[in-house]
């Protein structure tokens, strides 16, 4: 499996110099079978946008999990090339809330925006689902609801050729209670998702000195990310989600200070590239 990181950034997209190195684009994650091009994308933040020139020239023809329906995952979907066209084949899953197309027409339709999913070019299919086990695009998919406020959000589980991630992008812990450390609790939901995944992509929105004055706003501290690492026996912790005026010295920080024995750690960053089984992460 290779995991491609197009957009890592939380809540709106940032730019500036400040921002180069981990990028500025909201969420998105393309996976790959081995040798193939992306057929599978974790949610539709403008890093999507990304992914048109990873397919060079082709459609895209796969399928888009959506984690929820926040405009930072998903304001990259009009603006995908590679899926706006004649001939792209697109599925488009999405938390079970009532007619998906309907659902995303909220924001993305008139006066909002020009267009509605709808209208989008080539073969698109809207569907909700509900959480359990599917099988997407040849990928094992387990879909778990997890608390984030503001609408029905999942966590995902993604397997293939014998590796395993778990994607958490948003996640609001503390919905459970403090915890021993008050990052919030190792619950059972995010305990299913991770457990013994080669690499947790995990919300890392905050820092512990940052969560106090924050614990509704639906995202999590990166220590909580870096415990539950260490609790699922997680290979590989990737911090994500980063807190859009967090600039790269700051995120360089964020990850020194989640480093353990046993768990390596690093920032998602915009360009990077993870084959699975591991054998490298490389950035852009």
């Amino acid at each position: 499996m290779r995991i491609t990181f197009h957009g890592v950034r939380g809540s709106t997209p940032a730019c500036g110099a400040d921002f180069l190195r981990y990028g500025g684009h909201t969420s998105c994650v393309a996976l790959a079978h081995d040798g193939r091009p992306p057929t599978l994308v974790l949610d539709a933040g403008t890093g999507i946008r990304r992914l048109t020139a990873e397919l060079a020239g082709a459609a895209f023809r796969g399928s888009i999990l959506l984690t929820h329906l926040h405009w930072d995952h998903t304001q990259g979907l009009p603006f995908f090339a590679a899926g706006d066209r004649a001939d792209a084949q697109v599925t488009l899953l999405m938390p079970a809330q009532g007619e998906a197309a309907d659902v995303l027409s909220k924001a993305l339709s008139p006066p909002h925006f020009p267009i509605t999913p709808t209208q989008l070019r080539g073969r698109w299919r809207f569907e909700g689902i509900e959480p359990g086990a599917y099988t997407v695009e040849g990928f094992d998919v387990t879909a778990v609801e997890i608390p984030h406020k503001g609408g029905r959000t999942y966590g995902y589980r993604v397997s293939a050729g014998g590796a395993t991630i778990a994607y958490l992008p948003d996640h609001c812990p503390t919905a459970f209670g403090a915890g021993a450390r008050g990052f919030g609790v190792c619950h059972e939901a995010a305990l299913t998702l991770a457990a013994d995944a080669d690499v947790l992509i995990h919300d890392a929105q905050y820092t512990a000195a940052e969560l106090p004055a924050r614990l509704d706003w639906g995202h999590c501290a990166a220590d909580y990310a870096a415990d539950l690492a260490q609790t699922a026996r997680v290979g590989t912790l990737l911090l994500f989600h980063h807190e859009p005026n967090r600039v790269d010295e700051a995120v360089d920080e964020m990850v020194a200070a989640q480093r353990r024995p046993g768990l390596s750690v690093a920032g998602a960053a915009e360009g990077m590239v993870v084959d699975l089984p591991l054998v490298a992460a490389v950035g852009a």
